[in-house]
């Protein structure tokens, strides 16, 4: 199963861009689908996740508020919808996913599916 994020781009502050994930196999259902980023220089660090079954979702305190999570069953895919951009949320945003049973939403190393990545550039 491959996964691929789209919707990166160029904004100025203080707008908005909706990042898409889209997983090659219409029959892939993980439990798990977060959101990481990784910015130039600095370690990736989570962003969001939301739980398949509950609809359950979490974010990092640098982003609530202006990040949501949701997902398209029919379309197998999750988006980012990023509001109130700061050049802060520069970065390579990845999707991911994990099948793997009581995986934390953060921990990265838990999620077995990784996409690409989109890139998202805020300018200030």
């Amino acid at each position: 199963v491959q996964l691929q994020a789209s919707g990166g781009g160029l904004v100025q502050a203080g707008g908005s861009l909706r990042l898409s994930c889209a997983a090659s196999r219409r029959t892939f259902s993980p439990e798990l689908l977060g959101w990481f980023r990784q910015a130039p220089g600095k370690e990736r660090e989570f962003v969001g996740a939301l739980y398949r079954s509950t609809s359950i979702t979490y974010y990092a305190d640098s982003v609530k508020g202006r990040f949501t999570i949701s997902r398209d069953n029919a379309k197998n895919s999750v988006y980012l919808q990023m509001n109130s951009l700061k050049f802060e949320d520069t970065g390579l945003y990845h999707c991911a996913a994990s099948t793997q049973v009581g995986t934390r939403p953060a921990s990265a190393e838990k999620y077995n599916y990784w996409g690409q990545g989109t890139l998202v550039t805020v300018s200030s």
